[in-house]
């Protein structure tokens, strides 16, 4: 007597159905999406509201937490480049300056971990010089041909580079 077994899947299948099983598994949970800053929206560091200043704003989104803002990148910089920050960040946007109008940014927020930067422009933040940010590398070149700079990618930034010091730092009149 012949005993047969049961055969869940054909045997061409497992990989596949096990290649799916994996991908479940492995997958994030999606970043929250990016809120849009009120007119009353206050800075994080320094109460300062963000619409009373020009260039790129930022957030940073945490676990289980409102976002908060900044009035300025290098802010952003400062605190996702911060050793002892303990809250994980589960998103960081900015805003893309080819698209935001750099006296009065609205919307146009990217992921910032995606972005590239120019550096040393000579257009200035609420703080004094800020780190211009961009979606495309392309838009980013243009704007350092225009203003001055380095295009530099989100891992390329270093904590150095994030100075709080503000322009009174870089002013050599002072």
């Amino acid at each position: 007597m012949t005993v047969r077994t049961a055969t869940l899947c054909p045997p061409r299948a497992l990989p596949l159905a096990l290649m799916l099983a994996l991908a479940a598994c492995s997958k994030t949970p999606s970043s929250p999406a990016p809120v849009e800053a009120g007119d009353d929206t206050a800075c994080a560091l320094d109460g300062m509201l963000l619409r009373d200043y020009p260039g790129p704003k930022a957030q940073l989104q945490y676990a289980q937490s409102e976002p908060e803002f900044f009035c300025d990148t290098v802010e952003m910089f400062s605190m996702l480049l911060r050793p002892e920050q303990a809250r994980r960040v589960v998103a960081a946007y900015t805003q893309d300056m080819a698209k935001a109008d750099w006296n009065d940014p609205r919307d146009q927020w990217i992921d910032a971990r995606q972005a590239f930067y120019v550096e040393g422009s000579d257009l200035t933040g609420s703080m004094g010089p800020t780190f211009a940010a961009f979606s495309r590398r392309g838009d980013a070149e243009a704007f350092a041909q225009k203003h001055g700079g380095k295009v530099l990618r989100f891992d390329e930034v270093t904590p150095e580079m994030a100075d709080l010091r503000g322009g009174a730092h870089h002013d050599e009149r002072m």
